[in-house]
């Protein structure tokens, strides 16, 4: 799990800017006027090998001016409980205030690992006047100017130097080689209640109340002889929607669940049906290369209006649940087994960039499907372990190609060599060439498509690297071996 690292300070010290240049682009919101930025804004970060998740947060105003104000107060308490390393960030041109020294004494308090930035130091004299900030008792205060970049490599030494160790997490050492599913998807839709139907108890608080779980909640429970730890995870809610203060990291939360699990359970809840949300959220899971299972949720209560719709409705002009389709009057389990099928036709059309997710009709609340639901977890875990043999897989892309050969070019063609599969977790596999650049994206889906057919994958990303081979690589592959009296084979 990536570690966090917050930056905070009161308004207008240049926190959003310092962040876009450490992230390498313009994510946050700049503006002089003070508290343009009211919200957490997180993306991740790499310097000396070391990616950590850096977060933006509103100015720390310690003297509230009104709600507004307490709400940013809040969302940064919340980062500097939550982070592991905090950079506070103050002005060399206003040198200390009183909000410095105030903000200064909540970090001392907080005994988490804290780099001092003194921002806008623009020149020489500047940079002379920030010994002033030894004052505030929290070490060596490093100058830096966020507009043109000046000394934040040096910035940056120092986080990555007081980081929590990359192989240090103890929550993963705990449970070593035990599959971690999370259960992620919009607020209220039943994630929790999902939780408590496999546990067989109420673990897990369920209520209607969108945003009920505020945390990612560990559960470890057996399935057919197997160990698997479930993450349920706070709801994830559009950008516009998240609320100030605690809602906001519950985002943050759910994204870290999905990049510490295996396999993502994706709920939908079936009534409102698929949203743009949950788009987000399976892009975020297929971008994580994580596994991932679509679980329609709620499925009694879509049963359960379709029914009363059919009272209401011409007996003879039974309702679809796919706009424009009527189909003809059938028993109650056929027409159940249609509807599913109507119903994973459309999900299949608002999620066509993860036709590998097995779409799951479940019920929480009375158990219905639930087991099948970790079935399919298993299965996709063992499926993103599985190694295909080199031999079994250059017959595949051969045969591919031998059906399909790559497009030319600008007079060009690509020439795939040999492949081989390099990782597991997700499979991926590296196809040596003569020049990446040939590669056309609809080749590289076809490809994708042929070792779905022959190996399956199921439920799981898997990753295609194209590498060109080096000339040294193509001179000594294309001499042929010299024979025992000097002529050649």
């Amino acid at each position: 799990m990536k570690p966090l690292v917050a930056i905070v300070g009161r308004p207008n010290v240049g926190k959003s800017t310092l962040f876009n240049r450490l992230i390498g682009q313009r994510l946050a919101i700049v503006e002089d006027i003070p508290g343009t930025t009211r919200d957490r804004i997180y993306a991740d970060a790499e310097w000396n090998g070391r990616i950590f998740t850096l977060i933006d947060t509103g100015g720390l105003e310690l003297a509230t001016g009104g709600d507004f104000s307490a709400q940013i107060n809040a969302q940064v308490q919340l980062a500097i409980e939550e982070a592991d390393v905090i950079v506070f960030l103050v002005d060399v041109r206003d040198g200390i205030t009183t909000s410095d020294s105030e903000v200064a004494a909540r970090l001392r308090q907080s005994k988490k690992p804290v780099v001092l930035g003194a921002n806008k130091a623009d020149n020489a004299k500047q940079r002379q006047e920030s010994v002033e900030f030894y004052e505030l008792g929290l070490g060596e205060p490093i100058t830096v100017s966020s507009i043109s970049g000046t000394g934040t490599g040096d910035l940056l030494d120092a986080i990555t130097d007081v980081l929590p160790p990359s192989d240090g997490d103890e929550e993963e050492d705990a449970t070593p080689g035990i599959p971690r599913f999370a259960i992620v998807g919009r607020p209220n839709t039943g994630k929790s209640s999902l939780v408590n139907a496999i546990l067989g108890e109420d673990r897990v608080i369920v209520s209607d109340i969108p945003g009920t779980t505020r945390d990612t909640i560990d559960s470890e429970v057996e399935h057919d002889g197997h160990n698997v730890i479930l993450i349920d995870t706070a709801g994830v809610r559009r950008r516009g929607r998240v609320g100030p203060g605690v809602e906001k990291y519950s985002v943050l939360r759910s994204h870290r669940a999905i990049d510490r699990c295996d396999v993502a359970i994706l709920m939908i809840d079936g009534v409102e049906g698929i949203t743009a949300q949950d788009t987000h959220i399976a892009g975020y899971i297929h971008d994580a290369a994580k596994g991932i299972i679509i679980v329609i949720n709620k499925w009694d209560l879509v049963r359960e209006r379709r029914r009363a719709a059919e009272d209401l409705a011409d007996p003879d002009r039974p309702v679809s649940l796919v706009p424009g389709e009527n189909p003809p009057q059938l028993s109650a389990k056929e027409q159940e087994l249609l509807d599913a099928k109507q119903y994973t036709r459309a999900v299949r059309e608002q999620l066509k960039f993860v036709p590998y997710a097995p779409v799951v009709f479940a019920a929480a609340k009375t158990g219905y499907h639930m087991r099948n639901i970790l079935d399919h977890a298993l299965r996709i875990y063992d499926t993103r372990h599985v190694r295909i043999a080199t031999p079994a897989l250059n017959d595949v892309v051969r045969d591919a190609i031998q059906h399909h050969h790559p497009s030319f070019i600008q007079g060009r063609q690509l020439k795939i060599y040999y492949a081989t599969q390099a990782e597991v977790s997700p499979p991926t596999f590296v196809f040596f060439v003569n020049d990446p650049a040939l590669l056309h994206f609809s080749f590289e889906r076809y490809l994708e498509n042929r070792l779905r057919d022959v190996f399956g994958f199921e439920g799981t990303t898997i990753r295609l690297q194209f590498r060109a081979r080096s000339k040294d690589e193509d001179d000594t592959k294309g001499k042929k071996r010299p024979s025992r009296n000097g002529a050649r084979r």
